[in-house]
């Protein structure tokens, strides 16, 4: 009698060469000529070693009194592991393609949630518009700098709603947001703060990922000293040349005000060097200098 042995070896390590190895190199590249021909190379590769292997088990450990046919041996061995691979590879391959439908569906799911969400979010901006220009018709109209006020609020805002949803916009244009935002920044402080902004040599033909200068005005004028018997000064310098922006970002402080910075200036820079990683990785440079009477930031990024 014929002992039966070693198929469930067998089986397992033709399942996970064709569904680890053959599957993604032949079946998943649409190269089934070769996903045939190397499975079933396999296949009858296994199976002459089991009936091999068989044959010896038959003759040196079981002592068989009956002369095992190879070619009968190797044939059943062929039938038996090619049926069960196949099996558990169409199970298998089954397996993941309801998971991938499921997991399809899933991703489907969030972008219908979040193209709703974008919707909605559109429908407030429209709204918060109105109520900025019911409030601009009530300021009475002698009191112009109010009005010029709200209006240049207004246009921040359309451009941090509108402009800049795209993934780039053009330098020129966020060069014209950075003046506009200096300026209402400006109007929060008083006359004994100095801001000096230079801006030399704009290619306004390269593009920029959108509001990322900005953290860095934000934070000088957030930080900027308040001295009453000596000068208060911000200096902010930008230009290009070639396909790399300079920046450089200059306040002064106050002893003072040096543990506040530690706990209070940590997301917005930690955003912006997130946001340089994923967008900038490997081209840029974000360098800072903490003087005693200065803090003092460089940021320069290639935008090619």
């Amino acid at each position: 009698m014929t002992v039966e042995f070693c198929y469930l070896i067998f089986i397992t390590v033709d399942f996970y060469a064709v569904n680890n190895f053959i599957v993604p190199k032949f079946l998943l590249k649409k190269k089934y000529v070769s996903f045939i021909s190397t499975t079933i190379l396999i296949i009858a590769l296994s199976a002459w070693l089991r009936a091999l292997v068989a044959v010896q088990m038959n003759r040196h450990f079981f002592h068989t009194a009956s002369v095992v046919d190879f070619g009968t041996l190797y044939l059943n061995s062929l039938i038996n592991i090619s049926l069960w691979v196949l099996l558990i590879t169409i199970i298998k391959m089954l397996a993941d393609r309801i998971q991938t439908h499921r997991q399809l569906e899933l991703i489907e799911k969030e972008r219908v949630e979040n193209e709703l969400n974008y919707l909605k979010a559109q429908i407030n901006p429209h709204a918060l518009f109105n109520s900025l220009n019911t409030i601009y018709g009530h300021i009475d109209k002698n009191n112009q700098v109010a009005r010029n006020i709200l209006l240049q609020f207004s246009e921040l805002l359309r451009y941090q709603l509108y402009d800049c949803s795209a993934e780039k916009v053009n330098l020129g244009e966020e060069m014209d947001y950075i003046n506009n935002s200096i300026a209402f920044q400006r109007l929060r402080k008083d006359e004994n703060l100095k801001v000096i902004f230079n801006v030399e040599n704009i290619d306004t033909r390269l593009t920029i990922a959108p509001l990322l200068l900005v953290v860095l005005i934000e934070n000088a004028f957030k930080f900027v000293s308040n001295f009453s018997d000596r000068e208060n000064k911000i200096c902010i310098k930008l230009y290009t040349n070639g396909t790399i922006l300079y920046s450089s970002f200059m306040n002064t402080k106050e002893m003072t005000q040096v543990s506040d910075n530690k706990n209070s200036n940590g997301i917005g820079i930690s955003n912006l060097k997130r946001r340089l990683e994923l967008l900038y990785k490997n081209k840029y440079e974000l360098l800072t200098n903490k003087e005693n009477a200065f803090y003092e930031t460089h940021l320069n990024i290639n935008l090619a």
